[in-house]
């Protein structure tokens, strides 16, 4: 096998103790080192002091948790890094050991085995920490609003039976006064806003119930929280438009896709990083996402078509092809119909956050803003192949049919 790397080495990352390996192949001979340090800050510099002195040029370690940002901070600059995921780089089973993973790292990185992760610049790391942030928050906020449900049922108030949103401004107005003391129906259905759909009398059946001081502490509680988590994450938009400032314009140009607004743009920057050079197409990127079938076949025959899971940027992206497809005069939309009546819905949403995610590299890359390709792309793509379609269908229908082109 073909040598790449003469002097790498392999790191096996824990939360206490690094276990590392040298790897220096010359003359004909391959010699190994293994050496154990701490994870504290002095450790660390002792290690790129030995690596430095061993002249290790490539050095490689597992994505183990968040162990290994530390010790990628200080190596930085000083050698060649690669952040290998762990499940490609699984030893043989059987002979797992710490010292044996930190050898085995070092041989893969040695014969260029490893694929090695993204890890964008300091920058949007920043960026990309606090949108997480926002989503985890996002979805903390999501779950206390299923709690504040949850009593509403125990009590059996049925607002949620008839109110959209239970924590929106009519919704909270009455929860507000629910929380204070207030049991009376009529004067509960009054405080909605007359923009509701239900009826006061629909208001007044779902607002009687028996609520007790239990209730009533516990919806404070959750309420409370909610109004901590609404002030965080609008704390978090704040910082986000900020470390965005470097990538205004990408920002921008990101916006003009449909679907995607001021969240979607920035979660995209953060998770991509915003250099298309990283990616050798658009298709690699968008396997990269986890938005297309994953190839696994065996003896010819595919065992499994599911996409990988993604948890940051493609959940993000669906969320923004649902969006997209709601504008009937958008390519996406007309996609969307193309697919959904072949493959079903949630296949078809996929193949939209594809496409966008497709438009996002071709827009970060070329610096260009997003040209829809119009509501009627595909009908102009197939033109032939729908007159056909659509006069052996009138011919199956008894009629008789000749089609020719109109006179211009």
């Amino acid at each position: 096998m073909e040598l790449l790397h003469a002097r790498c080495a392999g790191i096996d990352v824990h939360k206490t103790q690094l276990q590392v390996c040298v790897r220096i192949a010359g003359g004909g001979t391959v010699r190994k080192e293994v050496r154990e340090f701490g994870t504290t800050t002095a450790e660390l510099l002792r290690l790129s002091e030995w690596l430095a002195s061993e002249g290790v040029t490539h050095v490689a370690m597992e994505a183990t948790g968040s162990y290994w940002k530390p010790v990628w901070h200080v190596l930085e600059g000083t050698v060649e890094l690669c952040l290998a995921n762990p499940r490609d780089v699984k030893a043989v089973p059987g002979r797992k050991s710490d010292v044996r993973d930190c050898q085995w790292l070092a041989d893969l990185q040695a014969h260029g085995l490893i694929r090695s992760s993204l890890v964008p610049p300091a920058p949007i790391q920043e960026l990309r920490d606090l949108t997480r942030t926002r989503k985890q928050l996002v979805r903390e906020r999501a779950r206390h609003v299923q709690r504040v449900q949850k009593i509403l049922e125990d009590a059996n108030l049925k607002l949620a039976s008839v109110i959209t949103d239970i924590v929106g401004k009519s919704g909270r107005t009455m929860l507000e006064a629910i929380t204070a003391g207030e049991t009376d129906p009529a004067v509960l259905a009054r405080l909605g806003s007359s923009r509701l759909r239900a009826t006061e009398a629909e208001l007044q059946a779902a607002l009687h119930g028996r609520v007790r001081a239990h209730h009533r502490f516990m919806l404070r509680l959750h309420l409370d929280q909610i109004d901590g988590l609404d002030a965080a994450i609008r704390s978090l938009e704040t910082r986000v438009q900020e470390c965005l400032a470097p990538f205004r314009l990408a920002a921008e140009r990101l916006a003009t896709i449909p679907g995607v607004r001021d969240t979607a743009a920035a979660v995209l920057i953060a998770e991509t990083g915003a250099d298309m050079r990283r990616f050798p197409s658009a298709n690699h990127l968008v396997s990269w996402a986890g938005l297309c079938p994953r190839l696994d076949e065996s003896a010819g025959k595919p065992r499994s078509r599911r996409t990988r899971p993604g948890l940051w940027l493609k959940t993000t992206l669906l969320q923004a092809a649902w969006a997209a497809v709601k504008r009937k005069d958008s390519y996406f939309y007309a996609k969307f119909l193309r697919l959904r009546r072949r493959r079903g819905d949630k296949k078809a949403i996929v193949a939209v956050a594809a496409g966008m995610l497709t438009a996002a590299y071709h827009i970060m890359r070329d610096g260009t803003e997003y040209q829809d390709l119009g509501a009627d792309f595909f009908q102009r793509f197939d033109r032939d192949k729908l007159a056909t379609r659509l006069v052996r269908r009138l011919q199956q229908l008894g009629f008789e049919v000749q089609a020719r082109p109109a006179a211009a």
